[in-house]
Order: C-alpha cells, then structure tokens, then sequence
C-alpha cells in the first residue's frame, strides 16, 4: 500500500490552514497517486482560546473540513484518514478531537475521537490543559483498506501502552497517529514511543505531526515537534520528514508484518497476566 503523510503547520486560521491541507494533497496526487493520505492532527485548526477552539468547532457530517477532505477523496478517487478535527458536540460547552476516514467514494469509514487528553506542564513552564475544552472519546476504531487492518489513535494517546494492546488484540496491522507534538517532548521521546509501539505490537506505526509554531493566547509561541514518521514492524524508519511544510511517501508490504510475526510469535506467547497472584513486598530501611 502506498501511502502519504501531510506534515503541515496549522494556526487559529480554518480558511488558511484548509488552503495549506489541500494544496498538500494536491501534491501528493500530483504524482504516483496513493492509496491512503494522512493528514495530521488539528489540521483545520490550531491554537487560540478556549472560547475560539469552541467556536472553530463544526460539524461533522456538515462541516467545512469534513466536507473539503469528504469532496477531494471523491473527487481524486483516493482513501484520506483525516487527521483530527475540531468536532462540534450537541453539549455546546465542550467539542471532540476526532480522525475521520474516507474510502476513494468519498464515503465515511468511521470516526475515532481521542481519548487521552493532553494536560501537561512542559519542561519549560508551558501549560497545556486540553480538557479544558475537549472531551475524551469512549470507543476505538478499526478499519480495513489495502488488505491491512488499520488502528487509530491521536497524539498523546502515543504514551498508553494498553490502547495498543487493545487495538493488537484486534488483528491491527498498521496504527495511524496525527499528532501535534511539541518540541519539548518531541525531541526525547516521539521517536522512541513511535519505534516502541512498532516494535511491541509487531505492526506498521504511521505518525503524521504538525511542525512549525504558533503563538499561544498568552503570546507564547509554541513549537511542534514535525518529524513525521514510518516504522515498519520490525522497528526500522523507513520514511521520516524533518520540521518544514510538506509530504512524505512510503509504501508498506502486508508480507513483512506477517514475516515478523513469524520469527518472534508474540501473540502465541502473550499471557493474560490479570488473572495471575501478585506478592508484593516492602523492605524496611530504617
């Protein structure tokens, strides 16, 4: 399956940043088409308010990026997992972070609305309070394209390892993961977690992220991480991108999952260990 990854840089701006994703697509069609795009998270909107992420929030089926990226899929006959978008909820007080996928007809696949959200302190003092606004999803999605089971997951999702196991459990062979990294975790870990989860789960870890910056409400200019990336089964990066505006191309062969999963058969030797005795001991110090 061929597939490409759109790393863009998206602001407080729908109009500016639907123009970015879908000029990008163009280009990634302009040539080879491929059988699956990937846009990244908030790829209809980054940044502002609290007030202002409400606000941008649309609907979905309705909406302007779902209906720009529903219109290309038709209209260039290509499969597109839509990133995440800001999804309006009939509880006007908070919205959903949520990946759409649609097949080469335009035609919705599913839709996944992430369920970790992301309330951190950054190393350098940044707060970051997605709740404040989001609310997590409650369900997992897996679809089927190009003979390959697909997983989806969302950004900060990339740190809980039982999700994967979860979607594992499900056959997965390929997980798909937008992502708006910042660079402060980025740089130590995003590399390491997307190899990890390729490596344990014995599948295909696609990770398309935002690059660029933007400035925060308090004027803070915040900085993603880019570096979007495929890791093939066995751990390798097989395609990466660096921190600018554009696509990256790779091609995943169904054959190497199933070679991996033959050398080392983890899933024959993975024991459910929740029903298994735990000791737990202390030592005395003093």
């Amino acid at each position: 399956m061929n597939i490409a990854l759109i790393q863009m840089n998206s602001q407080p701006d729908r109009s500016a940043n639907l123009a970015q994703a879908l000029r990008l697509m163009r280009d990634a069609c302009a040539g080879a088409k491929p059988d699956l795009l990937v846009l990244p998270e908030h790829f209809d909107w980054t940044g502002g308010t609290p007030e202002e992420k409400r606000q941008a929030a649309d609907l979905a089926p309705g909406g302007e990026a779902y209906e720009m990226v529903r219109t290309f899929a038709r209209e260039a006959g290509v499969a597109i997992h839509a990133g995440s978008l800001l999804e309006r909820r009939s509880d006007a007080s908070t919205i959903f972070n949520t990946s759409v996928v649609f097949d080469a007809s335009g035609t919705e696949i599913g839709r996944y609305r992430k369920i970790h959200l992301f309330d951190i302190t950054a190393p350098d003092g940044k707060v970051y309070a997605e709740s404040a606004v989001v609310a997590a999803g409650d369900g997992l999605l897996v679809y089927a394209i190009g003979g390959f089971r697909v997983g989806c997951a969302i950004c900060y999702d990339l740190r809980f390892s039982r999700l994967f196991d979860q979607l594992a459990g499900l056959d997965v062979d390929l997980i798909i993961l937008p992502a708006a990294f910042t660079q402060q975790t980025g740089k130590d870990h995003w590399e390491v977690l997307c190899r990890a989860r390729a490596i344990e789960f014995q599948c295909y870890f696609v990770a398309c992220g935002q690059c660029g910056s933007y400035r925060a409400p308090n004027g803070e200019e915040r900085v993603m991480f880019g570096h979007s990336t495929v890791v093939d089964p066995w751990g390798r990066v097989i395609a990466t991108a660096d921190r600018e505006i554009g696509v990256i191309n790779a091609v995943l062969d169904r054959t190497v999952v199933d070679r991996v999963r033959e050398m080392i058969p983890m899933a024959e030797h993975r024991r459910d260990l929740r029903s298994m005795s735990v000791v737990s001991t202390s030592m005395d110090r003093s």
